[in-house]
């Protein structure tokens, strides 16, 4: 941007026109939001929506707990179940 008389533009002046560009892009964004909810709140099965949403929620959230939550079995647990039941095989099941 240059003025009519062939200055270059100022901090000042350059700090004003991002700000204002910011200001557009974010009222841009906040319109287009705004029309979403609104078709979503426009919707006649959005209980239902609701509904599976959270059941899918809990759902991932169940997998994320049961991959990460549960501690591997201790290797001398698993160490000694082998050696107990190899012993049982070798006698007999005794």
């Amino acid at each position: 941007m240059t003025h009519h008389d062939g200055r270059k533009p100022g901090l000042t002046e350059d700090t004003v026109a991002l700000m204002a560009d910011l200001a557009d892009l974010a009222v841009c964004g906040l319109s287009s939001a705004l029309g979403s909810v609104s078709g979503l709140l426009r919707r006649a099965d959005l209980g239902d929506l609701l509904a599976d949403g959270q059941e899918e929620t809990k759902a991932r959230g169940r997998l994320l707990l049961d991959r990460h939550g549960a501690s591997p079995p201790a290797h001398l647990e698993v160490l000694a179940r082998t050696v107990t039941a190899r012993s049982q095989g070798e006698n007999g099941g005794e």
